[in-house]
């Protein structure tokens, strides 16, 4: 999941396609920037449906609306808040609150949580989030690590049970320089891939 926090409207369509070629399929815009809501409209109608189009930062029942009168569908939280998960769900978001602890883990899920944005993940640790995967397994519970996540980390927390990622400066670059932006996607997606492939023959083996 790329967060483009600070990214300017202009560039918000031309830096939504170099994120997808690149093999991203989540985009979420924090809505506590300037723009946020144009630049979800402007992703929206330039990526295709196969992209995740979120906004993140929501913090109220307006957010909601807003979100989704901008054409997002994912609807991130930095927090847990149960009426805004049952709020995103009444309106056909896809609700992912912010969580810490298992407490606020399983108080997610109960509400209605479809993934777990573990925030922020820097604090904690993968062996953290495996201790995570022994009691939520992976139908019950999507695991995305998000805060200090970058192309040398990702396969420790992928081999610990994370299901995704939340990044941010580390697949964009805010000044709006495309090929700075590519460049950095491809890298992260590259080591993704590759944790997958090896956790995936460990696994088998």
């Amino acid at each position: 999941m790329a967060i483009l926090r600070g990214i300017d409207p202009v560039h918000a369509a031309a830096t939504a396609r170099v994120l997808v070629e690149a093999g991203i399929c989540i985009i979420e815009v924090p809505l506590n920037v300037d723009g946020a809501l144009q630049s979800i409209e402007a992703i929206r109608t330039e990526v295709g449906t196969d992209t995740l189009v979120g906004g993140g930062t929501l913090r109220t029942v307006e957010d909601l609306a807003s979100l989704a009168n901008a054409g997002g569908e994912l609807a991130v939280m930095p927090h847990l808040d149960a009426s805004l998960i049952i709020g995103a769900l009444d309106i056909g978001l896809i609700p992912v609150p912010g969580v810490f602890t298992p407490s606020e883990a399983f108080a997610a899920l109960d509400a209605g949580a479809v993934g777990l944005k573990i925030f922020p993940a820097e604090a904690l640790s993968p062996k953290a989030i495996a201790a995570w995967r022994s009691v939520m397994p992976r139908e019950d519970a999507l695991l995305l690590p998000t805060g200090g996540i970058a192309a040398d980390n990702v396969a420790d927390w992928w081999e610990a049970g994370a299901d995704g990622f939340g990044v941010g400066s580390a697949v964009f670059d805010a000044r709006g320089v495309l090929e700075e932006t590519r460049r950095r996607a491809v890298v992260v997606v590259a080591a993704v891939a590759d944790a997958r492939l090896c956790y995936s023959g460990w696994r088998r083996g």
